[in-house]
């Protein structure tokens, strides 16, 4: 079973929080497994690769900018998150249904690639023996990073549906200097509703891991956990 929460816009560092008790009672099997889905205002996040000349603007810069940076426990370089992108946070215990994390990470990165065939005739690919995430022709169009606690995962996601593009040039996106960045918007031409696309997501998430899915709202989760709902 997989509980979906629909978060809306969330701060990074209150999510950050909320994921980390998640983790917690995961762990002690105090609640199902959890996906958040939300976008962020914008920000940079630094993986356990991190190369810090990948940031390409200095602090004071960013700050200038109202952008802030959080160091992560989960793979990869440094990325950006902002308006327009949808991010997915999975909360999962990985030692059923034959789960390890490269299936994790394999999983994460087809829904976007199942979404892109199926909704839009677009042809993405995901190599994870070269890169994670998920790419059209050299452009990433989805990153993808956990962190892993007592067999329970954490982070994701992140992918670019109506992202302001130009937010990418603050960095070199994963670190990965010989490919591009692109999004749903760019390649089709035109804005697509979010709500829809977090429809879709969930559909995929039930189909990749064979599992009925039931939804509760920012609310309901922040009660459940014991945190002051805004």
């Amino acid at each position: 079973m997989l509980r979906i929460v629909n978060m809306g816009k969330v701060d990074y560092g209150e999510c950050l929080m909320v994921q980390q008790k998640l983790q917690k009672l995961r762990i002690l099997d105090q609640c199902d497994d959890t996906l958040l889905l939300l976008e962020h205002p914008p920000v940079l996040t630094k993986g356990t690769r991190t190369i810090e000349e990948n940031i390409l603007l200095s602090e004071e810069e960013l700050a200038e900018k109202g952008v802030s940076i959080y160091e992560t426990n989960r793979g990869g370089d440094v990325t950006y998150h902002g308006p327009g992108q949808i991010v997915g946070y999975i909360i999962m215990h990985i030692d059923g249904k034959n789960r390890d994390i490269r299936q994790v990470i394999k999983k994460l990165a087809q829904v976007t690639v199942n979404i892109l065939k199926n909704e839009f005739n677009i042809e993405g690919y995901s190599d994870l023996n070269k890169y994670t995430g998920v790419f059209v022709d050299e452009n990433k169009i989805t990153a993808v990073g956990i962190g892993v606690n007592r067999r329970v995962t954490m982070h994701g996601f992140a992918m670019n549906v109506n992202t302001n593009l130009s937010h990418f040039d603050w960095i070199v996106p994963c670190g990965l200097k010989d490919r591009g960045v692109t999004s749903i918007e760019k390649l089709t031409g035109r804005t697509y509703d979010i709500g829809k696309m977090k429809q879709l997501i969930r559909h995929e998430f039930e189909t990749l891991y064979d599992t009925p899915t039931y939804e509760i709202s920012k609310e309901q989760l922040y009660n459940a956990i014991g945190e002051e709902y805004d």
